[in-house]
């Protein structure tokens, strides 16, 4: 399910109220030349006036900037031929309208989103706080591949099931996954969806965590696919029950993130300073290591204090990217800017990265993880800002040690965020 406040959802369903065939990215595009729509984007390098008071507003160029993307933007690597398959809950009534508006004011080129729902719809009540918030969540997801990769093509599965935990609303996300890999729709999935271990123990939940691992280590390593999963919202513990009403006392982590053919996406807080960016572990980012997985082959050679904590489990998240709400970008929701964060927004931002990185090597990278490792341990400098302050520790309302931030790979940040310029060239290589 979507990790935001229920109150944020509360407040636009108020606005809401009151306001009331592409192809699958398998071929490659040769950059030519600098994009025509470039010189717009970095001139409208400013959020709109409703959120000039907030220190830390980022805008799509300022989110290329930070990443290092903007070289290979200019250059016309902006995720052109490739397609990125977003899975939510209902989707948004408002996501082509939005995007256009959003679109307009950052100078970005239009986009026109896909969206497809082959197990059906239900109406949007906006009265409804999880449809909204499922509307929320779908526009944050194809702003941020919009943002990161402006020329690449965006589809949109929805499920008529609410997703919350355990089992609920996951069978029919495996089906659209599953329909998006058959109809060859793309090769990139971006999912913020989770639910907690600890509410998939049962038989059944057991089970479906096999069909989607098994499913997933097929399309991963046999058809090019990349999936990217946020690790959470709730720091080293999350939801214990169905109703997500009780936080564990206990270290935990999501599924799908933990999936070792999944690439897991924590979070991180972005600042822009006098010399740079910078960027520290966010609270909230999930991380931790996995109940149902081993340590995969990619993992075991991270250093002897990393194993230790790992005890031969699988670790997460790989990788991190912007995710706190007071450091985010500008999002247009329901006729209003705001900002929203959460990996929610890291993981599609990281989708963009993988679109542009698909399209520079000319055919799709599917399985990232191996080589992310490979190249960490080689020259991670290069390619990734090392993330060595802050922790996932949770105070309230329960107690939970979390992780510390640390030089290498941690459980709250991952290798840290990926740096486009190096990382995308580095990673080609790393996977030849």
């Amino acid at each position: 399910m979507p990790r935001w406040p229920r109150l944020i959802a509360l407040l636009f369903m108020l606005l809401l109220f009151s306001a009331c065939q592409t192809n699958g990215g398998n071929g490659s595009q040769v950059a030519t030349s600098k994009p025509a729509w470039i010189n717009a984007s970095t001139l409208l390098d400013t959020c709109p006036a409703e959120l000039k008071k907030v220190k830390n507003c980022y805008t799509p160029y300022g989110l290329r900037r930070a990443y290092g993307l903007e070289t290979l933007t200019e250059q016309g690597f902006t995720g052109k031929g490739q397609t990125v398959v977003d899975i939510v809950s209902y989707g948004s009534p408002f996501l082509q309208k939005d995007l256009d508006v959003f679109s307009k004011q950052f100078g970005l080129p239009p986009v026109k989103v896909q969206v497809i729902a082959p197990l059906g719809t239900v109406p949007f009540d906006a009265n409804n706080a999880e449809m909204v918030g499922w509307a929320e969540e779908t526009e944050l997801d194809v702003e941020m591949i919009h943002a990161l990769a402006p020329e690449a093509q965006i589809v949109v599965m929805t499920s008529p099931v609410d997703e919350t935990e355990g089992t609920i609303g996951l069978p029919e996300f495996l089906k659209l996954e599953q329909y998006a890999v058959n109809h060859h729709l793309g090769q990139i999935f971006s999912q913020s969806f989770v639910a907690t271990e600890v509410t998939l123990k049962d038989g059944a939940g057991q089970q479906l965590v096999k069909d989607y691992s098994d499913f997933y280590r097929r399309i991963t390593t046999q058809e090019g696919w990349t999936i990217l999963s946020g690790s959470g919202d709730h720091g080293a513990t999350d939801w214990t029950d169905l109703a997500g009403s009780k936080l564990s006392p206990t270290p935990v982590v999501n599924f799908p993130a933990d999936v070792p053919w999944v690439t897991s996406v924590g979070g991180t807080v972005l600042q822009h300073t006098a010399t740079g960016y910078a960027e520290q572990a966010w609270k909230g980012s999930g991380g931790g290591s996995s109940q149902f997985f081993s340590q995969p082959d990619y993992q075991k050679n991270l250093p002897p204090t990393v194993q230790s904590q790992l005890a031969g489990r699988r670790g997460l998240p790989d990788l991190a990217a912007d995710a706190s709400p007071d450091t985010s970008m500008a999002i247009y929701f329901a006729g209003s800017w705001n900002q929203v964060g959460g990996t929610s927004a890291s993981t599609p931002l990281v989708a963009g990265i993988v679109a542009v990185a698909n399209q520079t090597a000319g055919h799709a990278l599917g399985f990232l993880n191996p080589g992310i490792y490979k190249m960490a341990a080689q020259k991670q400098t290069r390619d990734f800002r090392d993330i060595t302050e802050g922790d996932n520790s949770v105070d309230g309302p329960v107690k939970v040690q979390g992780f510390a931030a640390a030089t290498g790979w941690d459980a709250v940040t991952g290798w840290g965020s990926p740096q486009a310029s190096q990382f995308i060239p580095d990673l080609i290589t790393a996977l030849k």
